[in-house]
């Protein structure tokens, strides 16, 4: 038998093999499945916008939104507070002598009352030694001390914030300056917080880690709040806590640390509270110092307030109060101010015009467009599909002209 001959033989036998028939039509292709979905063949709705579609669409809109808006704008009318700027407290206030706070430095939105005796805020300053709660005293602290006249009674629950100014929090390097471990308990060696995100404030001049790290627990905000007291013939103290002002959901990020109080040292801001860590000044325990947690959220714009106290049982009676704030937080540095700010709440939370304005104008915006489109339509209406409208049939090129005048159809084969 010849080559060719035995050639055509193992032809024949791979042709009648099931096994090499098989390797054929394994072959790889890249055609997409012959699927609905792959070939683009679902079933699709396209909405054709008319007038009898878009109109009533309009007026829905306005209809629906203005009333919206109408319910928020109320709600926050509803909403009574107090703002006192106490910025340059111990540097305009008199020392031991009480002098009315100028007026661009306070704010108040109270509903009518019958509350009579009515006085401006008053502020003062003074020094004395104070002591936290971990037991350390600091001596020479400024105390800035506030009077100030609530007008109507406010129904709990009672909140107490802070409000700074020109603060910017949303910054990339600030907002990723912490280390998610260390705050979590676990016990970060030097070299790991080293590698870590806490730059610049990672290690002290000895190689020890701050506890914690980075850049926003160590700027966190230190004035002290002091509950306010009802002045009177029996002064009164108005009590706030510092509990239950976080998120629930923020606590779980934070855990009592495995640190030794001899491993670690406290961030460069928090000296003058926490001098050292020690047997008997151990480190803070984070989770449950909501007060930290707050902080720790930062705010997406450079003016924003943060929860500090808050009473969730008592109203606060209307009459003159005064309260005490240890202050230690500069905002001169970075051209800033600090607020204190007392105010209630409804349903759709503090005061905030801003989302109910937004709401009406949008619903009047749409009211109006639609009105207009109506007129329009009423008075020139429009044929549904009328070609004459298509730029291709009023806008011919100066070829297409000429060939019409001369009875000529030119294609575009066509040839001089």
């Amino acid at each position: 038998m010849s080559q060719t001959q035995q050639l055509e033989h193992t032809d024949s036998i791979e042709s009648q093999d099931p096994h090499s028939q098989n390797k054929k039509k394994k072959a790889k292709s890249r055609r997409p499945a012959n699927t609905a979905f792959r070939q683009q063949r679902l079933k699709a709705w396209q909405p054709i916008l008319t007038p009898k579609t878009v109109l009533p669409l309009f007026f829905a809109i306005g209809v629906i939104f203005a009333p919206i808006g109408g319910l928020l704008l109320w709600a926050s009318s509803q909403v009574e507070e107090l703002e006192i700027d106490y910025s340059n407290c111990v540097r305009d206030s008199p020392l031991n002598s009480w002098a009315t706070i100028p007026d661009s430095y306070v704010h108040s939105s109270f509903r009518t009352s019958n509350f009579t005796g009515r006085k401006k805020p008053e502020w003062q300053h003074f020094t004395r030694p104070v002591q936290y709660e971990n037991n350390v005293t600091v001596p020479d602290t400024n105390i800035c001390a506030l009077q100030f006249d609530i007008e109507h009674d406010l129904k709990p629950p009672v909140l107490l914030y802070y409000r700074l100014t020109n603060f910017y929090q949303n910054h990339r390097r600030y907002v990723k300056s912490f280390d998610q471990q260390q705050l979590k308990g676990d016990a970060r060696s030097p070299d790991q917080i080293k590698k870590s995100d806490c730059d610049p404030l990672e290690l002290d001049e000895d190689g020890k880690p701050y506890y914690p790290c980075g850049l926003i627990a160590n700027s966190m905000f230190n004035d002290t709040f002091n509950s306010p007291q009802l002045l009177g013939k029996a002064n009164t103290t108005y009590i706030m806590t510092n509990k239950g002002i976080v998120w629930d959901s923020d606590k779980d990020l934070y855990k009592e640390t495995k640190y030794k109080p001899d491993e670690i040292v406290p961030p460069r801001n928090w000296r003058r509270k926490w001098p050292a860590y020690n047997e008997s000044i151990p480190p803070p325990n984070l989770h449950t110092d909501e007060a930290f947690q707050v902080w720790m959220r930062t705010a997406g714009l450079p003016t924003f307030s943060k929860l500090a106290l808050r009473n969730n049982i008592a109203p606060l009676v209307q009459g003159r109060y005064s309260i005490e704030i240890w202050d230690e937080f500069n905002v001169t540095l970075y051209s800033g101010t600090k607020s204190l700010l007392i105010s209630t709440r409804t349903v759709m939370g503090g005061k905030n015009p801003f989302l109910g304005i937004a709401y009406i104008v949008v619903g009047g915006l749409c009211i109006l467009l639609g009105a207009l489109f109506t007129a329009t339509h009423i008075v020139k209406p429009r044929k549904l599909g009328d070609h004459t409208y298509l730029t291709w049939n009023n806008e011919q090129p100066a070829g297409a002209s000429a060939a019409t005048a001369t009875g000529r159809s030119v294609r575009p084969n066509d040839s001089a």
